[in-house]
């Protein structure tokens, strides 16, 4: 791991410094790539009102510090695990739905997420050679759709 998320955690600690938050970074590895796991006395606040501090936090981090990471690589915040353990749902939540796609042979659509969620059900399906992903629908209603994969005519 390169040393950017160290900085970023760095930058983040002296951000909550700065605003009298009580809180504490520690980098860990994720499915997508590093994480900033954030915890401490101030922890709730972060992860409050559906992670809107959360999103604008990990936003900016990518904003500062994301150009300089490995292609296809991003920065992930998180609050005492959150996102790891709502990682591991849409993991088992993109099995499930290919079990029953290979079942049937009929397409399965999840309802809205957000795209951090519809990216890591996109991973999770990846190597799969009879199944296609695609995001379907427009703004806070997009959408992901599992398939079988269509054989070239």
């Amino acid at each position: 791991m390169s040393e950017i998320p160290q900085q970023a955690s760095q930058f983040l600690e002296s951000v909550f410094e700065g605003t009298g938050l009580q809180l504490n970074v520690r980098v860990k590895s994720g499915l997508t790539g590093p994480v900033l796991d954030i915890d401490g006395k101030d922890a709730e606040l972060v992860q409050s009102q559906t992670g809107e501090l959360l999103e604008a936090l990990q936003h900016l981090i990518n904003q500062v510090f994301g150009r300089n990471l490995d292609a296809g690589e991003r920065l992930v915040c998180d609050v005492r695990g959150f996102r790891a353990t709502r990682e591991a749902e849409l993991q088992a939540m993109a099995k499930l739905a290919a079990s029953r796609v290979r079942e049937t042979g009929v397409a399965f659509t999840f309802e809205p997420m957000n795209a951090n969620e519809r990216r890591i059900i996109h991973l999770t399906l990846a190597e799969s050679e009879d199944l296609s992903t695609e995001s379907v629908g427009e703004g806070s209603e997009r959408k992901l759709r599992v398939g079988p994969k269509r054989s070239p005519k």
